[in-house]
């Protein structure tokens, strides 16, 4: 019998260590080196290319020699990315400084001005945000490359108007015995739903209701005659009180509605009757009494969701017949979805918006961590011996029994686990840290569950440690149609035998977008629901992240169409909801892999950047790719350096001022995204709850 242990999830606090103690000064532009001869401003960098964790660019620079004039210039720099997606920053570490120009200065003296911005330069480890990057960085080829043969064929989808919860279950129910008691479980879900022999029937506990039915997957009602030895169990492993009080929850008079999905299967949840209201300058509605994102389209009538970051559309809500719409057939009037609507975080999901074309860059940015040959390790438990699948049109097979991934490639044998590649020449070990990632992986399908592992790159190694690195395909989240999807929309068939080992999942969990944490998602209901680990080892049954805590990525979740209290929870709920689903999985590592923030590898880089201060030069000063230094003034217009000193206006159209305005706008939005993430995180802090998405 498998004997039920209770595991402590802890919830990621929206106020972690680093926003605590990072005032911004670090992010900063321009900013400024103070050296014994001369002070050097460096500008916001123009990025200009990106391959696997390798990124170039140029920065305008200002040299201002002790005894004489300020001298403007272009420096160019490459950089290897040491990257913390957490928490949004990439350091530039390694920097090699190619070239340096100064088109106004005299040939005699660039020399040695080039001299000094390289010695000084290359000395430092550049930090900068994440969502500055993104927006000033041009989509380069390669970049947000779409993955070929998702399945986006619509899920189960239920809606309703008063309170629901979906339980989802992994298959058919498995049953499993509790040790040391009469009872069963039912192994293959993340609800608390136990069988008591004496009587037949089955129990669910949520939140402060007791349900219980002859049967597992339907004909659940609200009960109080519960047995002891029920009761018992549920306190052992459902934890009711982390977190404190569901204000949204206890509201509630009537135990919400059990729908129970053994397939694909989404939930949508109104306020009662659905509520429209028009999206400002366009031909749409949208629905206010709902978290789910549900916009009609009055010239064709037709209901559209966001689900997964996939639209479904249909003629009706009630029974509609839902049918996948493609990214690119959306109706125009998506597009123009205003900024601030109270709707507008569905822009990411629309081709063609900044928001999506943002989302579309991050999925190429890698979280990198640097591991230690020597320590670093993993142990890989098979339920009996390893049985092996082959993956049809591919060289390779995937242990179908095993708690870790293992594959086998020509007689050697590959583990991925927490972002890193580990070899042996036995499927039981030893296992050490590979060099080398086996070019078979990019052969692997959508529909394999261990497709995931193509997205988990060695980027370089040493004889002591090993530069790796994943983008966000290796937690489920991929490119189709110009936006980013979670999940691959397979079905995964679960391991069962002694122990059960499941899959990842993309549809059941209300997996949903945001621009800064990634993809979160939600139940419908709060603390009480869920019991993670409720079964001994082997993975809990979820999106990607979830076993590492839902509350990694749910915490307060959504409070759908509760009829008391909606609102509230709404507004309580929606930001919390947002926290990513898979937080960086490096993390869960404690050895032999230093994470990206941490001291940079090769050289004591923090004296550096604590030489380098937040200048209180204006940041507008720009170069274009010849090495000309230009500034944008406050009427809008570009004066370039030359002779020493800044020339008229630039009033005539030309290729350099066309791309630099699309630099300065590219600037003042990064800029923009960067504050308002800061004011996201900050809002988080002060409340654990945070703000709603829906304005009311």
């Amino acid at each position: 019998m498998i004997r039920l242990t209770i595991i402590c999830v802890g919830i990621f606090l929206a106020t972690s260590p680093m926003l605590g103690q990072e005032t911004g000064a670090e992010l900063t532009w321009p900013r400024e080196i103070q050296t014994d001869v001369a002070r050097i401003v460096l500008y916001q960098p123009q990025y200009e290319s990106f391959t696997a964790n390798l990124l170039q660019g140029r920065m305008a620079v200002a040299v201002a020699p002790q005894d004489g004039k300020t001298i403007f210039g272009a420096v160019w720099f490459k950089a290897q990315m040491s990257t913390d997606i957490d928490e949004r920053i990439v350091y530039l570490e390694d920097l090699e400084i190619p070239d340096v120009r100064f088109p106004d200065l005299d040939s005699s003296r660039v020399g040695e001005l080039k001299n000094l911005v390289i010695h000084e330069v290359e000395s430092w480890d550049i930090a900068v945000s994440l969502d500055r990057l993104l927006a000033t960085m041009e989509l380069a080829e390669g970049m947000g490359q779409a993955s070929e043969g998702l399945n986006n064929d619509p899920p189960d989808i239920y809606l309703r108007t008063a309170s629901a919860v979906l339980v989802m279950i992994d298959g058919e129910p498995q049953l499993h015995d509790v040790e040391n008691s009469d009872l069963r479980y039912v192994i293959n879900t993340s609800f608390f739903i136990v069988q008591d022999p004496d009587n037949g029937a089955y129990y669910l506990k949520g939140g402060k209701f007791w349900y219980t039915s002859r049967k597992v997957t339907g004909g659940w009602a609200g009960t109080d005659a519960v047995p002891a030895n029920v009761r018992q169990l549920a306190s052992q492993v459902v934890d009711e009180t982390e977190g404190g009080a569901d204000s949204a929850m206890a509201a509630i008079d009537t135990a919400p509605e059990i729908i129970v999905a053994t397939r694909s299967s989404e939930l949508i949840l109104t306020d009662g009757e659905p509520d429209y209201s028009p999206i400002e300058g366009t031909e749409l509605l949208y629905i206010t009494n709902s978290e789910s994102d549900i916009i009609m389209d009055i010239n064709s009538q037709k209901h559209f969701v966001l689900l997964a970051g996939r639209w479904y559309s249909s003629r009706t809500l009630e029974d509609g017949e839902w049918t996948f719409q493609e990214p690119e057939r959306l109706p125009e009037d998506f597009a123009s979805i205003p900024e601030e609507s109270n709707i507008a975080t569905v822009r990411t999901s629309v081709p063609g918006t900044p928001e999506a074309r943002d989302a579309l860059l991050e999925q190429s940015i890698p979280q990198t961590a640097t591991v230690d040959r020597k320590t670093a390790s993993v142990e890989v438990k098979y339920d009996g011996n390893p049985k092996f699948e082959s993956i049809n049109g591919t060289e390779v097979a995937y242990a179908a029994n095993a708690d870790k991934t293992v594959l086998l490639i020509h007689d050697m044998y590959y583990s991925v686990d927490d972002g890193i590649w580990f070899e042996s020449a036995k499927a039981t070990g030893p296992w050490e840290v590979s060099v080398q990632r086996p070019e078979e992986v990019d052969e692997i399908p959508p529909s394999s569950p261990v497709y995931n592992v193509k997205y988990v790159y060695i980027y370089d190694y040493t004889p002591e440690v090993v530069y790796v690195g994943y983008t966000p395909g290796y937690t489920w989240s991929y490119v189709y149609g110009g936006v980013v999807v979670y999940g691959t929309g397979y079905y995964y068939r679960p391991w069962y035998g002694h122990y059960y080992y499941p899959r990842p999942v993309t549809w059941g969990f209300g997996v949903h977008y945001n621009p800064w944490t990634g993809w979160g998602f939600s139940f419908g209901v709060r603390y009480g629901w869920f019991s993670v680990g409720f079964h001994r080892y082997g993975g809990w049954w979820g999106p990607a992240g979830y076993r590492h805590g839902y509350r990694h990525g749910y915490y307060h979740g959504y409070h759908h169409g509760y009829r008391h209290g909606a609102r509230r929870g709404y507004r309580a709920g929606y930001a919390a909801g947002q926290r990513q689903a898979h937080r960086n999985v490096y993390r869960s590592r404690a050895n032999g892999v230093r994470q990206s923030g941490s001291p940079p590898r090769t050289r004591d880089a923090a004296a550096a950047r604590n030489r380098a201060t937040p200048s209180t030069r204006s940041n507008n000063v720009y170069s274009d790719r010849k090495g000309n230094v230009y500034r944008r003034d406050n009427s809008g217009n570009w004066q370039q350096r030359s002779g020493g000193q800044w020339s008229g206006s630039q009033r005539q159209k030309s290729p350099s001022q066309s791309q630099l305005n699309r630099d300065q706008r590219n600037r003042s939005r990064g800029n923009k995204s960067y504050g308002n993430y800061r004011s996201q995180r900050s809002q988080a802090s002060r409340s654990q709850s945070g703000g709603g998405r829906r304005r009311r």
